[in-house]
């Protein structure tokens, strides 16, 4: 029974993994002949200053949605699982942007960016909601955080709530009586008994963040210029439209191996707080 979906898994993910790292040693361009070339397309990547601008945009993106998608979604978890009314329906409610399309959501975002926004700071003269900000080259990135963050937090918010539903009610009941505060119960005992959660949310909105593609496409289409192209979208378009597929090859081994490096030392570090 498991040999069919191993055959499919090999097929359509091992396979062409495989072929791309094969590829990544020659001159392939994705038609025609080739020749091998050793190393040439990996140390040629280390020296492309569009491949280097678009690491650090990658980078800037990916710490700052990590970071304020873990922060939103903890204190949207913790407002969830107090005693509130309404509280399974809300909860339904919060997942509801996790369950819809990357793509339709950024192409709306794009639409209120572009015109709701705009219109509103006008009428209200707020400068800053005056002009689209995809537009301006050192905003735009604000614009595609915001969509990311506000879409993920649903996820990161149910794993959340999870860690809070194996919280016992007695630990907090003993706080009170010492006489601990809100914010005592919560970094002393809330945030360390949540720990594994936390690092699953770090560990995987850190990954999926540094494969951002959906909304760069949607929302800015890696511009203005080329001012929020991602690894992911250098890789498509220099892979599949610029006759570059054996360096954006190498280029994407490069960069798997860095996500499994930058996650195996989120889990080394943050595990090691979990024991403390």
């Amino acid at each position: 029974m498991v040999l069919p979906a191993f055959l499919l898994f090999f097929i359509f993910h091992t396979y062409p993994a495989l072929q791309g790292i094969f590829y990544s040693f020659t001159n392939f361009r994705g038609y025609g002949d080739w020749n091998f070339v050793g190393f040439f397309n990996y140390i040629n990547v280390f020296q492309d200053g569009r491949a280097m601008s678009a690491y650090v945009f990658t980078f800037q993106f990916a710490i700052v949605s990590t970071i304020l998608v873990n922060i939103f979604s903890l204190l949207v978890a913790i407002g969830l699982n107090s005693k509130i009314k309404f509280r399974k329906t809300l909860r339904a409610t919060y997942f509801l942007p996790f369950i819809l399309s990357v793509l339709i959501v950024s192409y709306i975002f794009q639409f209120m960016f572009a015109h709701m926004l705009p219109q509103f700071g006008q009428a209200f003269g707020i400068d800053f909601l005056s002009r689209n900000i995809l537009g301006d080259q050192n905003l735009a990135w604000l614009g595609i955080v915001t969509v990311a963050v506000w879409q993920s937090t649903a996820f990161n918010t149910l794993l959340y709530l999870a860690g809070l539903s194996t919280v016992d009610d007695q630990v907090y009941e003993a706080a009170d009586i010492d006489g601990a505060n809100s914010w005592a119960k919560f970094w002393r005992l809330t945030f360390p008994l949540i720990a594994p959660f936390f690092t699953i949310n770090m560990v995987v909105a850190m990954k999926n963040f540094l494969m951002a593609f959906d909304q760069i496409i949607a929302l800015t289409g890696g511009g203005p210029g080329r001012a929020t192209e991602s690894i992911s979208l250098l890789i498509y378009r220099g892979g599949f439209e610029g006759g570059q597929f054996a360096y954006q090859s190498a280029n994407a081994v490069l960069y798997f191996i860095i996500i499994v490096a930058i996650s195996v030392i989120q889990l080394r570090i943050l595990e090691r707080r979990e024991v403390k």
